[in-house]
C-alpha cells in the first residue's frame, strides 16, 4: 500500500434499540482519527435498516447531526442501500476494494450479534472486533452464560423461556423463578445490550409486567436472580493473545445500571482504578481474559463481573463485544488508565483486525491431497 492512507468504513446507526448510542460512538471515533494515516468512509444504517454512504472523508465531523448522512442526488433510499452494498463488495467484483477495513459501531440488533460481521466475511474485508461466533454467542445471553459454565465460570443463577414458551404455560416458569430465584430478580431481553428491556421485579406482578416489557423486545427472555455485588468491569484487548485493562468499578445513580443511569441523568459514577485489593484486581483481569477466550472473542470486549459484598465471590455477569466506544465509556477510560490513549486505542484495533484477516487468509477452504 506504500504511502497510501488505510480507507477504513465506519460503519454505525443500526436498526436496534441503541441506534442513538451507536451515533454517538461514531462521533466520538471519527474525532480520534489520525487523518493522516486513514482516510474515512461513513456508511449510515438508518433506524428502518436502510444504509446511506458519505463520500471519503479526510477530516472529522463538525457536528453529531452531520452523521446522519442525507440522501445523495435522487437515488433515495434504495438507490443509497444499494450504493453502499456494492461499495462493500466492491473487492469481489473489481480485486479493488472501496475500502481496506470496517470499523462497525453498530450496537446490538444487527450489528453486535454476528449478523453484519457475516457481511464482512461475504465481502473479504478484514473488519475491527468479534468473529461471527462471537459476536453471536455474545449478544445472546443464555448462550454466553452456557459457554462460561463450560469454562468453569462462576455466574448467579438463572432462567430462560421463549414467547411461545411463555404464553404456552407462564405459570410454569412463574414458579420456577420463585423457586430457584426468588424475589427481587432481573428480567431481561436475552438479545439486546446498553441495559435496554431490563426490569427489576419484587414480586410476581411486576414479574409478569417485567416479561412482557422483554418481550417487547426479543423472542427469548433470560431472568436472573438478585446479587447484592459491586459490579466491576474490565476490557481486553487481542486476538491469540489477549491482555486485560486494570478493572473499573461502576457505582449506579438508580437501583441497578439501567440506560437512565448509564446515558442520561450522568449521576453514575465509574471509578477508574477499582478499589479492589491487589490480588482481587488481579483476580478479576485472569478471569476477564477467561471469558474472552471462552467466547472466542477477537480483538476487544468488556468483560463485567459481580463482586459479592457478603463473600467477595467474583461472578462473571456478561462480556460485551463491542461495549461503548465513546472517549467517556468505560472500555477506552479503561485503557486509557491502563496507559494506552483513544487514538492509540483505535490504532490498535485496526491493527488486530487486519492481523486476523491476514492470518485466516492463509487457510485453505478446500480439500488438498496428501501426497
Amino acid at each position: 500500500m506504500g504511502l497510501d492512507k488505510l480507507k477504513v468504513g465506519l460503519i454505525y446507526g443500526g436498526k436496534s434499540g441503541e441506534h442513538e448510542v451507536s451515533l454517538q460512538t461514531a462521533f466520538s471515533v471519527a474525532a480520534a482519527f489520525d487523518y493522516d494515516k486513514y482516510e474515512l468512509r461513513p456508511f449510515y444504517v438508518t433506524k428502518e435498516g436502510q444504509w446511506r454512504v458519505g463520500e471519503p472523508r479526510n477530516k472529522a465531523f463538525d457536528e453529531l447531526e452531520e452523521l446522519k448522512l442525507e440522501n445523495q442526488g435522487d437515488q433515495g433510499n434504495a438507490g443509497q442501500t444499494s450504493t453502499a452494498i456494492e461499495l462493500l463488495f466492491s473487492k469481489l467484483a473489481t480485486g479493488q476494494g472501496a475500502i481496506d477495513v470496517a470499523f462497525p459501531l453498530v450496537h446490538g440488533t444487527f450489528g453486535e450479534d454476528g449478523t453484519i460481521q457475516g457481511l464482512f466475511e461475504m465481502a473479504d474485508l478484514p473488519y475491527v472486533g468479534a468473529s461471527v461466533l462471537a459476536s453471536a454467542a455474545g449478544m445472546d445471553k443464555v448462550i454466553m452464560k452456557k459457554l462460561f459454565a463450560e469454562a468453569g465460570l462462576e455466574q448467579c443463577k438463572y432462567c430462560y423461556f421463549t414467547a411461545s414458551e411463555w404464553q404456552a404455560n407462564s405459570y410454569t416458569y412463574i414458579q420456577q423463578v420463585e423457586d430457584e430465584l426468588g424475589y427481587p430478580c432481573f428480567v431481561k431481553p436475552a438479545n439486546l445490550g446498553s441495559s435496554v428491556g431490563i426490569s427489576k421485579a419484587n414480586n410476581r406482578e411486576q414479574l409478569e409486567q417485567a416479561v412482557l416489557y422483554a418481550f417487547k423486545y426479543d423472542l427469548k427472555v433470560i431472568v436472573e436472580e438478585f446479587v447484592d455485588a459491586r459490579e466491576v468491569e474490565v476490557g481486553v484487548l487481542g486476538n491469540d493473545e489477549p491482555l486485560a485493562s486494570v478493572p473499573g468499578e461502576i457505582v449506579s445513580s438508580g437501583e441497578y445500571y439501567d440506560y437512565q443511569a448509564k446515558y442520561i441523568d450522568g449521576k453514575s459514577q465509574m471509578l477508574i482504578p477499582a478499589p479492589l485489593d491487589t490480588e482481587v484486581a488481579d483476580a478479576v483481569r485472569d478471569l476477564a481474559v477467561a471469558a474472552f477466550k471462552a467466547v472466542a472473542c477477537t480483538g476487544l470486549c468488556r468483560a463485567d463481573f459481580f463482586i459479592t459484598k457478603s463473600t467477595g465471590q467474583i461472578w462473571i455477569n456478561e462480556v460485551n463485544t463491542m461495549p461503548g466506544f465513546t472517549s467517556y465509556s468505560m472500555y477506552p477510560l479503561l485503557w486509557r488508565e491502563t496507559g494506552v490513549g483513544y487514538s492509540a486505542l483505535i490504532d490498535r484495533l485496526i491493527s488486530l483486525a487486519m492481523e486476523r484477516y491476514t492470518v485466516r487468509k492463509e487457510l485453505h477452504f478446500e480439500k488438498e491431497l496428501l501426497v
